[in-house]
């Protein structure tokens, strides 16, 4: 059973990121996997018409992060402490951008995970990254 829904970590996002919020939209949490969506804008383009590494890098942030709340409930102060991202293929133009996330490790203070990075309706992956995060001690 996920510790926070879908519908709660998009309120939650709303709440203590509202800076980003708009941008993804929360469509699966479980203890399996977490989908969220980017509506691709003008703002996430690089020179060439294709999303810039920084989008891509904050869509599999956000989705990785959101994955870890959703197994372990709102702690807002949990933090990126490595990532890594690989660019495979040039995004579709004009298509919005699908991450698939999945914890590969959850601990007491260090999750491992996963992102896919997929353009709307293509089967191959745009990028890959593998996130690890930091998970304060309760009550920090």
């Amino acid at each position: 059973m996920p510790a926070m829904t879908p519908a709660e970590l998009e309120t939650f996002l709303h709440r203590e990121f509202p800076q980003v919020a708009g941008d993804f939209r929360i469509e699966a949490a479980d203890t399996a996997e977490t989908v969220v969506r980017m509506a691709v804008a003008d703002r996430h383009l690089r020179p060439g018409g294709t999303v810039s590494g920084p989008s891509l890098f904050a869509l599999a942030d956000v989705a990785i992060y959101l994955a870890i709340l959703a197994r372990i409930g709102p702690v807002a102060l949990a933090v990126t402490t490595n990532a890594a991202i690989d660019f495979m293929r040039k995004p579709a133009a004009g298509a919005g951008l699908v991450a698939r996330a999945r914890i590969l490790k959850l601990g007491r203070v260090l999750a491992v995970g996963d992102v896919l990075i997929y353009s709307d309706g293509v089967a191959e992956p745009v990028a890959r990254a593998s996130l690890t995060y930091s998970i304060p001690p309760a009550g920090a």
